[in-house]
């Protein structure tokens, strides 16, 4: 689903000073329910049961399903979208509705950005904020196209984004206009 804006002020270049973009993983929603799921098997299991099985088979049953469920809610609610915002001076990634786990990277430490129009989460070892040693760090909430950013230190963050071109179109335009150009 495309959900993008872009601010109508324009630089020296066709392109926009400010990008916003956003890609979101709809699955996800069905995993939080799975939670919720959990979560109520727990207290239906506290409230309901008698307590003729030993108190401690009960107890981590309840517990058990409660966890489960919590860490499934708040473990893919993180990741139903993430939000992506390009500026003259940084940019900035958030996930989820409390925009959390959060980067922050200033176009000063950005040396090249790609469009990579495969990104796929099985390459990452999933959803969610990965890192991998040889393909550097990455937030993917689903498979599609994506933003890879060239950071000074060589290493690579990758983020899915709808019009993952248009913010790479962007964030060069910014480095373009970020590096002096000689004799001046």
């Amino acid at each position: 689903m495309r959900d993008h804006s872009r601010d109508e002020r324009r630089g020296e270049g066709s392109e926009p000073e400010i990008w916003t973009g956003r890609a979101t993983n709809r699955v996800q929603w069905v995993l939080a329910a799975l939670g919720a799921g959990f979560m109520a098997l727990g207290i239906e299991l506290a409230v309901d049961r008698p307590w003729t099985s030993g108190v401690v088979a009960l107890a981590m049953s309840v517990i058990g399903c409660v966890l489960a469920g919590l860490l499934m809610i708040f473990g893919t609610l993180a990741f139903v979208h993430v939000a992506v915002r390009v500026d003259s001076r940084a940019m900035e990634v958030r996930c989820g509705h409390m925009g959390l786990p959060r980067r922050r990277i200033p176009l000063s430490h950005i040396v090249g950005a790609d469009f990579d129009p495969r990104v796929d989460p099985r390459q990452w070892g999933g959803w969610g904020y990965r890192w991998r040693p040889e393909k550097g760090t990455a937030v993917v909430v689903r498979r599609g196209e994506g933003l890879v950013v060239t950071l000074g230190d060589g290493r690579s963050f990758t983020v899915t984004v709808d019009d993952a071109a248009t913010a790479v179109r962007v964030i060069r335009g910014h480095l373009r206009r970020a590096t002096p150009t000689a004799g001046v």
